[in-house]
């Protein structure tokens, strides 16, 4: 693959991470935003005997051109940085078309990026957590990020290695479990955190996480979708069709 058709597909999957993100951000203004107001009423209800100062912040920035700000520069990152992954993974993850590498690469991101370290260290609302451990959190939450890409990359090409001997099939099969076994032993050795209040409401923590599960959701989703297309466009454009109406030479 030329330079030029990396830096048009740079292009593409920046352009689909935007279109992404303004999906994305939908879900998080009219899905989470709600949940993220009832978290901090809860915890200004809770605070009485202490003194607050004025906010750097108004709220109603934080909800609007903050988190606008924040979603779609999110999505035009990650768009970037998924367009150079698809970049190497055409054609070395199986026979895929452009359309459904991106799909396939998207799925694996929301699943390596996000989900693997959700399950271990759920999103949190606002009233929740000590802000003394946010640091050890922060870093714990980005270890596991970070060992679910490079498992994701070592049961890649653990299946690549075992397709001679099993077969596609079984090679996945194999490759999928030994994920599953070295994540799950990830989880189990991996410090603990739970500093959710034992007076919090469940309905609103499930709620919170399920639609920050939904935002991620709908922000590789949409990725998946629109750089699919553009990129298939870009690398096997469909052959131009005859004009209506015009003779075709005769043959002698």
């Amino acid at each position: 693959m030329n330079s030029t058709t990396v830096r048009n597909l740079l292009v593409r999957g920046m352009l689909a991470g935007l279109g992404a993100g303004v999906l994305a951000l939908l879900v998080a203004y009219f899905l989470g935003e709600p949940n993220v107001d009832s978290a901090i009423a809860l915890e200004e209800a809770h605070a009485h005997a202490h003194e607050h100062g004025a906010e750097a912040v108004s709220r109603t920035l934080q909800s609007t051109a903050g988190l606008a700000t924040g979603v779609l520069a999110y999505g035009v990152a990650f768009g970037g940085i998924a367009a150079l992954a698809f970049c190497f993974a055409l054609g070395r993850v199986g026979r895929f078309s452009p359309r459904a590498t991106a799909l396939l690469l998207a799925g694996c991101a929301l699943l390596t990026v996000y989900v693997v370290p959700f399950l271990k260290y759920p999103a949190n609302p606002p009233a929740v957590g000590d802000p003394d451990t946010i640091g050890k959190r922060t870093g714990l939450y980005f270890l596991m990020m970070l060992l679910g890409v490079l498992l994701a990359i070592a049961a890649t090409l653990l299946g690549k290695r075992l397709v001679p001997r099993l077969g596609t099939w079984w090679a996945t099969v194999a490759a999928v479990a030994a994920f599953a076994v070295v994540t799950g032993l990830a989880y189990a050795f991996l410090p603990v955190v739970n500093e959710v209040p034992r007076d919090f409401p469940a309905t609103l923590l499930w709620k919170y996480r399920l639609s920050a599960l939904a935002i991620q959701t709908v922000l590789w989703g949409g990725f998946g979708l629109l750089f699919g297309e553009l990129a298939q466009r870009l690398l096997a454009p469909r052959p131009a069709a005859a004009t209506p109406g015009r003779a075709v030479p005769a043959t002698n």
